[in-house]
């Protein structure tokens, strides 16, 4: 008495694996022989290896899961028969879970349940003992329980995991009789009714569907359990057995629950997850259910992808899966709500609320009038979305008008997007108080987005291969779209201080919105994606009515998406003349109040960890400084004199409130040079001078930390005398301390002193905060620094096994800008232990001064900055001599790397 899989039931071996392996034979063979152990380990091994070969020749993943359990059905019903289990009326041997199912990958366990009459005595213990033995010695992983039908029953009322498995049994030998009582004991009619068991259910998803962030589109997705992944089928075919007593996913078709159409999507995408993970056992030689970083390439190759310009092997072979995942997940919400409706609001009765001619809010569902509404009047196809935005108690989409809309999206044509009437409902479901990005979430996940925006629809479910964009494309781009909506939620205003503000300044939110729509919709096309999406931009939106100054400002934020966040973190924005330099390619305070909250929506979307306090004081603090240059005027500056003697005031001010001494504060001010004053804060001022004041005459170095400084993070002060190795020391100590370096100053001051400041953050991207902590760091800082002519210590932490997989190419560039003192070395490289100290030590080592350096570190690369000149002060321009510091450099990091 089969039970059904997920989709269909194969419980023998396939025509399809026939000519690959001769299963009838071997299990004679097996029968036959007096080494059971032996026999079983040669047929196992030589049924894997031909399931293995039909894999490789392309045979359906549903013929190898359903042809490995049939392999295993003959092997334990022999050994049941050669134990002697066999005459022992009062068992049942019944396979459970996958297993109950017909479905076995490589490696999945085999989960058997032994159901007795009685509770077994001494003698029929020992036999079951032998027969689970004999499957352990064959190099089987058995997963096996023994109990009556009274303990089964017990279990199922109590765990809806438990009913749940035993609603896949599947009877391989012995009592049949026994096997129905079971089926009638877990039956609806006796426990878990319908209605309880669905509602479970959903619980059970929900909360699954959490543990991966409610998302399909993780880095390293799950296969089985992810959002859209087998459990996701497995579920359907549950609650369809559960209500329905459909034994096949295809008997949905005719109960009118599924289409022809759904019901091949649904097999479709599970004969390609099945063909997904049966790889991954393969390639990971055990039961690995997650798409590893360690297998995706390997996966992509298997799959017969292979690199383009645009487009990596890994990425198309990502960008498949997600798709695929994508619409199982659709197809599993669509069907759930059927089953919502069917099962939980079967006897509730309430009158529509009619929302216009085309639709009506039904049980708190928006719901189609009649279903020839799309077919009659195609811009229904956005009204939809435009009704749901503007009455918010509307829920979600009947699951009856969800199928429509996946019917009927092919209308979605030239013709539909040139209509007036449709552009115009686009635009008006932009310019929504509320619900914008919910709508546009539904939109994505029902296929109407992307058929409305074809540009859209190459980016979905596109990934790039980095640790840095751990969301697809059209998910970070719903992302950066929320986070600028969020804006204007007043209880959301701590997240991103000053936004509110700004945002409350923006005419047109719908500019904002459509910059985030655009900004990354050209990725992978290959060329410039700002240029190529800026472009874009500007047809929809003069398509679409815009005025002609919001149309430029729209396709100026997406062509300069990136610029703000690479000035800010990569650029010395303590420097007036860099500031000067941003604020002119802004041009006016309303381009740069878009470009900063389009900067932090975007950065936010896009991994959670870069975005921290150090990101965030960043871009504040160029937004302000910015802004006092429009209001002083772009043609007429603050001088750098004006600032110094500015910054000096106030920095007096602050000492003079703690009880300090001007002279003494001139003084020490005397050794710094134009430059420290520029690149500091006055709050930043007075702590380094109060710090040095406090110390007095003595010999040992300065070594000071605070929590929190007003530049996002935990800020170190080092005044000692000048030595080769102070930053290597540093640098080395700080990252055996586990800690990130954001950015280093580097103040030679006259009489052989070094005023070193240094800004730090946890690995989580939070300031230091514990005392404990705050005394550790100092203390192994004044360890190290009390003998700084040694060689600086080796950083000796493991690199994480996600880095490894990612090879990011060392690329170092030299530059000068007109009017600055120093020379930039830019370097990007694979970030990994001990990097700054290797860089510094292969600067010191080349004979020259660090003054300072922007340290940025995004998923698996390094993208460093470092402010450099000769020991005489001159700039680093000799290209013999660039060429002899790039050797120095790519030598020091072979040296870290061997090390």
């Amino acid at each position: 008495m089969d039970a059904p899989t997920t989709l269909e039931h194969h419980p023998d071996w396939p025509p399809t694996l026939a000519t690959h392996y001769d299963l009838d034979t071997a299990e004679q063979r097996f029968c036959a022989a007096a080494d059971k152990i032996a026999a079983g380990r040669e047929i196992i091994q030589a049924a894997t290896a031909a399931i293995a070969d039909a894999f490789a020749a392309g045979v359906l993943a549903d013929d190898l899961v359903h042809g490995r359990a049939a392999v295993l059905d003959r092997i334990l019903r022999a050994c049941w028969q050669h134990v002697g289990l066999s005459v022992d009326g009062d068992l049942a041997l019944i396979a459970v879970g996958g297993y109950g199912r017909g479905e076995l990958l490589p490696a999945s366990d085999i989960d058997l349940l032994l159901l007795c009459t009685a509770t077994p005595d001494e003698a029929r213990g020992e036999a079951i003992s032998t027969f689970i033995r004999l499957l352990w010695d064959m190099g089987l992983h058995v997963g096996h329980s023994v109990r009556t039908l009274n303990e089964c029953e017990d279990e199922a009322i109590r765990d809806v995991t438990v009913v749940t498995n035993l609603m896949e049994a599947r009877l391989l030998a012995g009592n049949e009789d026994l096997y129905d009582l079971l089926e009638a004991s877990i039956a609806p009619e006796r426990i878990w009714p319908s209605r309880e068991f669905f509602s479970a259910k959903l619980d059970e998803q929900a909360r699954r569907h959490r543990k991966f962030g409610d998302s399909a589109y993780g880095l390293e997705p799950n296969v089985k359990d992810g959002p859209g992944g087998l459990r996701d089928i497995q579920m359907i075919g549950w609650v369809s057995k559960r209500h329905l007593h459909a034994r096949r996913m295809s008997e949905l078709v005719h109960h009118g629950f599924l289409t022809d159409e759904e019901y091949h999507e649904l097999k479709a995408g599970q004969s390609y997850l099945w063909r997904v993970r049966f790889a991954l056992h393969t390639l990971a030689g055990r039961g690995e259910d997650r798409l590893l970083f360690d297998q995706q390439r390997a996966l992509a190759d298997l799959f017969g992808y292979h690199d383009a310009t645009a487009n990596l092997a890994i990425e198309q072979f990502m960008q498949t899966y997600y798709r695929t995942v994508m619409r199982l997940e659709r197809l599993n919400e669509m069907l759930l709500q059927h089953y919502k409706e069917a099962i939980l609001y079967a006897t509730v009765t309430a009158e529509p609320e009619f929302l216009n001619d085309h639709f009506q809010v039904s049980r708190g569902f928006i719901e189609v009038r009649y279903p020839q509404v799309f077919s009659t009047y195609p811009p229904a196809l956005l009204e939809l979305f435009l009704l749901s935005a503007q009455h918010p108690h509307i829920e979600g989409v009947r699951a009856s008008t969800i199928r429509l809309l996946r019917q009927h999206r092919h209308l979605i044509d030239e013709t539909f997007r040139n209509d007036l009437i449709c552009r115009n409902l686009f635009m008006q479901i932009l310019r929504q108080p509320h619900g914008v990005t919910t709508q546009l979430r539904r939109m994505n996940r029902y296929g109407i987005l992307a058929a409305y925006l074809p540009a859209f629809a190459l980016i979905v479910g596109r990934m790039q291969y980095d640790l840095f964009h751990v969301y697809t494309v059209d998910e970070h781009t719903l992302m950066v779209l929320r986070n600028v909506r969020r804006y204007s939620f007043p209880e959301l205003a701590d997240d991103t201080p000053g936004c509110a503000e700004i945002f409350a300044r923006v005419p047109a939110p719908e500019v904002l919105y459509l910059a985030a729509l655009f900004h990354d919709i050209a990725q992978g096309r290959g060329g410039d994606h700002s240029e190529l999406g800026a472009r874009d931009a500007e047809d929809f939106c003069r398509l679409h009515g815009l005025p002609e100054d919001q149309v430029a400002l729209v396709s100026w934020l997406v062509r300069n998406h990136l610029m703000m966040s690479m000035t800010a973190q990569r650029k010395d924005i303590s420097d007036p003349d860099i500031v000067l330099e941003f604020a002119r390619k802004v041009g006016t305070q309303r381009y740069l109040d878009h470009i900063y909250l389009l900067t932090i929506a975007d950065i936010r979307a896009t991994n959670p960890n870069p975005w921290n306090s150090w990101r965030q004081s960043l871009l504040a603090e160029l937004h302000r400084a910015t802004t006092s240059v429009f209001k002083q005027g772009l043609e007429t500056p603050q001088s750098g004199h004006e600032l110094i003697a500015q910054v000096q005031i106030d920095a007096l001010r602050l000492l003079r409130e703690q009880g300090l001494s001007r002279r003494g504060a001139l003084q020490i001010w005397e050794d710094l040079s134009d430059d420290y004053f520029l690149r500091h804060s006055a709050d930043e001022i007075s702590w380094h001078t109060r710090a040095i004041l406090e110390h007095g005459a003595g010999k040992n170095p300065v070594v000071r930390i605070r929590a929190q400084s007003n530049r996002g993070g935990s800020e170190i002060c080092i005044y000692a005398p000048e030595a080769q190795h102070v930053f290597a020391h540093v640098t080395s100590t700080l990252d055996r301390l586990g800690l990130d370096i954001v950015e280093a100053r580097i103040t030679s001051a006259r009489r052989g002193m070094v005023l070193d400041t240094f800004i730090i953050l946890e690995e989580d991207g939070a300031p230091v905060s514990e005392d404990f902590r705050l005394n550790e760091i100092t203390s192994s800082l004044r360890t190290t620094l009390a003998d700084v002519n040694a060689t600086p210590a080796e950083v000796k932490r493991r690199l994480p096994r996600r880095l490894r997989h990612f090879q990011v190419p060392t690329q170092i560039h030299f530059s000068h800008a007109e009017g600055q003192h120093w020379s930039a070395i830019q370097l990007t490289t694979g970030d990994r232990p001990g990097l700054l100290s290797a860089i510094g030590q292969a600067l010191i080592a080349s004979k020259l001064r660090i003054h300072n350096a922007r340290i940025t570190t995004i998923g698996a690369q390094a993208d460093d900055i470092f402010y450099v000149t000769e020991e005489d002060d001159s700039l680093l321009t000799d290209t013999g001599r660039q060429a002899e510091v790039k050797r120095a450099i790519l030598q020091a990091l072979d040296a870290n790397d061997a090390a």
